[in-house]
């Protein structure tokens, strides 16, 4: 594949809207940068976009589920490189041989609330959530969502950004693996950036503000992964790199290293660069919502792995060991 690269890039993504927009964008930024380069992208069927009814965990979490065939194709040769959403990839484990050769500039990290109709934000804020069901898969947002509306049902609810939505609007319930249902859902909670990319950005009805709900490691941030050793590909991954998106996202993932966390971990990390420095925000929280450990520091943008470090120890030092434990599947 060495010969071809020279006019080709064979680039991997997941086949659902959101995933191709961003993956489209990476080709168009490419193509711009360097001239001549001919991308081609090349579609999976994941096992998590397969399976619409299952929790994730079965499938080894997100990772399993979104990222492990397309990260083997790029091991394997078949591909040059793979796109991710930087919040999907497993922070706890490495993939030996691979590296993030790019990230895109950030798109906006917060999570956002979205309404069925007949539902008013104002109905949902003075009943703390009594009586109504938001849908969510990911148990970070869930934990958030009983912390901010207690007396809210959280359900289990799965698909692609723009089938999220349709099923919302239909009224639509969640299938369960047990041959259940849950649902149908009044809210959901998503990532403002994936709305944003599937074109449903008026969708939202509110956006959660970093304190209220802090976004997930490398939420809005779009990877490009490639082999270590394929150093043609990651020159020219180069230069489509945000360098201060690749700053933050070394420093959000290196919490999730330091705490070990798995895919039911509810654990949000977030960073932010103001001249030459970062600071960064994270914490853990029980799946009830009732308990939050925080941990914010500053310090130098350059030396983003030491900051996300020291604030993954001051997390477990806290005792987010015992809760991240609590969570794991048994």
């Amino acid at each position: 594949m060495e010969n071809d690269l020279a006019t080709r890039l064979r680039i991997g993504t997941r086949k659902s809207a959101m995933a191709l927009a961003q993956t489209e964008e990476i080709a168009r930024r490419l193509t711009a940068a360097v001239p001549g380069l001919d991308v081609e992208i090349v579609k999976f069927d994941t096992t998590g976009d397969l399976d619409q009814t299952s929790k994730l965990l079965p499938h080894g979490g997100k990772g399993g589920a979104f990222v492990a065939q397309i990260r083997a194709a790029v091991l394997s040769g078949e591909l040059h490189a793979a796109m991710h959403s930087l919040k999907d990839m497993p922070g706890n484990e490495d993939t030996p041989g691979l590296v993030i050769g790019a990230t895109l500039s950030r798109d906006p990290p917060s999570d956002a609330l979205v309404l069925r109709d007949g539902v008013t934000l104002e109905a949902l804020c003075q009943s703390r959530g009594k009586g109504f069901k938001i849908g969510t898969n990911a148990v970070r947002r869930a934990a958030y969502a009983r912390r901010l509306f207690p007396d809210v049902e959280v359900i289990h609810f799965r698909g692609a950004a723009d089938t999220r939505v349709r099923k919302l609007d239909n009224g639509e319930k969640q299938r369960l693996p047990d041959g259940g249902a849950v649902g149908p859902a009044d809210a959901l909670i998503m990532a403002r950036s994936g709305l944003d990319r599937v074109g449903l950005a008026h969708r939202i009805a509110y956006e959660f503000t970093a304190a209220e709900m802090l976004p997930a490691a490398g939420q809005g941030i779009v990877a490009v992964e490639c082999a270590a050793q394929d150093w043609q590909t990651r020159q020219i991954l180069s230069s489509i790199d945000d360098p201060a998106a690749h700053l933050c996202a070394d420093a959000e993932r290196e919490v999730l290293w330091v705490l070990n966390g798995h895919c039911n971990s509810p654990v949000a990390g977030f960073s932010t660069i103001t001249g030459d420095q970062m600071s960064l925000a994270a914490s853990v929280l029980d799946l009830s919502g009732n308990t939050i450990i925080e941990a914010s520091r500053a310090g130098p943008a350059n030396r983003p792995r030491e900051l996300g470090r020291a604030v993954g120890l001051d997390l477990l030092a806290k005792g987010a060991a015992e809760i991240i434990e609590r969570s794991r599947p048994r």
